[in-house]
């Protein structure tokens, strides 16, 4: 018969597991005895005792919290409106030349009306040929003019570009101090804020971006239109666009 002194420690601690499994075993048995035999009251009180005791485990156990995507940063937000006032500018060619001479002025593609935009000049045909951001060129004849803004549509059966239409934003919703942001006639991005807004337009601290090029806010969203080079930083606000594309209809037809 072996001594316990002469155990090695490996062999003290399997005796020990060994002993703590014959104790927990025969207390179950014993256990499970006891609550055969004892008064229902008895039964019912342990077992209360033992759910609030798992109810006030399950609290204490912390809540796993997952990290929420980060918001977008003021340069993610600039980027994407930039890109979306992109791929809606317009070249705008004399269909007389075509594209064998320079533009002739910068539009805004609004895809619900199936129209361009641009300011109004003396010097804009009533025929032209629209070179779109993914190059094609498509024709289009002048449906209306007023306010200093002009309005090309195209024939029904023109296949147009799909690009995202923009919301034209009411002055009475422009703050001053907010980001105003264009694509200029050289291809090259301008920024800026709103500096007034009132009766006479919208003035923006914009430089000479062209006349007829577009003003979105941070969401691409359209602002306005550059109104002349002679007056950088002017504006013609979206409201007078939407009075005069309401006044011809929402769908304008080239002839």
């Amino acid at each position: 018969m072996m001594d316990i002194e002469e155990l090695s420690k490996a062999q003290l601690i399997l005796l020990t597991i060994l002993v703590n499994f014959v104790t927990s075993v025969a207390t179950g048995i014993l256990t499970v005895s006891l609550l055969d035999k004892a008064p229902p009251v008895v039964t019912q009180t342990i077992n209360r005792v033992v759910d609030h005791t798992i109810e006030r485990v399950v609290e204490a156990v912390p809540e796993v919290i997952r990290p929420s995507s980060p918001a977008p940063s003021n340069q993610d937000l600039v980027t994407a409106a930039l890109a979306l006032d992109a791929e809606r500018t317009v070249a705008i060619h004399s269909e007389k030349t075509g594209t064998s001479t320079p533009a002739i002025s910068l539009g805004t593609y609004l895809p619900g009306a199936r129209a361009i935009i641009t300011a109004a000049r003396d010097s804009l045909p009533k025929e032209v040929l629209v070179g779109f951001a993914n190059g094609a060129y498509i024709p289009a004849s002048l449906s209306h003019s007023g306010n200093g803004v002009m309005i090309y549509g195209f024939s029904d059966t023109a296949a147009l570009p799909k690009v995202t239409a923009p919301l034209l934003i009411p002055s009475k919703d422009l703050k001053i101090g907010q980001t105003a942001l264009a694509i200029a006639v050289d291809g090259a991005a301008a920024t800026g804020i709103v500096a007034r807004v009132n009766d006479a337009g919208i003035r923006t601290t914009l430089p000479d971006i062209g006349a007829g090029s577009a003003v979105v806010d941070l969401t691409g969203n359209l602002i306005g239109i550059a109104a002349s080079s002679a007056t950088p930083g002017i504006l013609i606000s979206a409201d007078t666009i939407t009075t005069l594309l309401t006044a011809t209809s929402t769908t304008v037809k080239g002839s």
